[in-house]
C-alpha cells in the first residue's frame, strides 16, 4: 500500500507543480507533512537542504530521499518513477503541440499567464522554508526567533545578491559559522 502511495502522491505532485523542483515544494510539503505525515515539518527543511545540496533536481531528490525514509531503496524507485512519468508524458505531448502551434498568439499569451503562478509557488515554498529556519516551528513571534538563523540568511542573501558570490560557497560558509558559532555558544 506505501508503494501505491508514493506512486500518487509524486505523480499528483509532478502533475500539478507548473515551473520545476522550487515550485514543486509546497505540493511535495503538502503531500508528505500535512497529507500523509511521512515527515515533519523540521524533517522537510531538512530534506530540501539535502535535496538542494545534492547533485539533479531538487524535486527529484526530495521523492528519493521521501520513498528511502518510507520503504527503502523500492520506495525511493516508486516515489521516483511517480515524480517523473508525468513529466516525460507531458512534456512529449506538449512538444507535439508547441511544435506546431508556436506561431499563434493564444499560445504565447498561455505561457505568459503561467509565469505568475509558477513565481508565487516559488515564494511560497521559499517564505516557508524561511519560517520554519527562523522559528522552527514555534510562534511567529520576536522572542522564538533563531537570531543565528537570521544571521546567516540575511549575510547570505546579500553576498549572494549584491557581491555574486558563489552560492555553494556562500552555503558553506554559513554552515561553518553556524557550526563554530553553537561550539563556541552551546544552547
Amino acid at each position: 500500500m506505501i508503494y501505491l502511495q508514493l506512486f500518487w502522491s509524486f505523480f499528483q505532485v509532478s502533475l500539478f507543480s507548473v515551473g520545476g523542483g522550487y515550485a514543486a515544494l509546497p505540493l511535495i510539503q503538502s503531500q508528505i507533512v500535512d497529507l500523509h505525515g511521512w515527515l515533519t515539518m523540521g524533517e522537510f527543511t531538512d530534506l530540501i537542504t539535502i535535496a538542494e545540496m545534492t547533485p539533479g533536481p531538487i524535486a527529484i531528490n526530495g521523492a528519493t530521499f521521501v520513498g528511502i525514509r518510507c520503504a527503502g531503496i523500492p520506495g525511493a524507485a516508486i516515489a521516483t518513477l511517480g515524480y517523473i512519468l508525468p513529466s516525460c508524458i507531458l512534456v512529449s505531448v506538449l512538444a507535439l503541440v508547441y511544435k506546431k502551434y508556436r506561431s499563434l498568439s493564444l499560445m504565447r499569451g498561455v505561457l505568459a499567464s503561467l509565469r505568475p503562478a509558477v513565481v508565487a509557488l516559488i515564494a511560497s515554498a521559499g517564505l516557508t522554508v524561511l519560517r520554519e529556519a527562523l522559528f522552527g516551528g514555534a510562534a511567529l513571534a520576536l522572542e522564538n526567533v533563531d537570531w543565528l538563523s537570521a544571521f546567516c540568511f540575511a549575510a547570505a542573501f546579500l553576498l549572494i545578491r549584491f557581491k555574486k558570490w558563489n552560492p555553494i560557497l556562500t552555503m558553506a560558509l554559513c554552515g561553518v559559522a553556524y557550526a563554530a558559532a553553537h561550539l563556541v555558544f552551546p544552547l
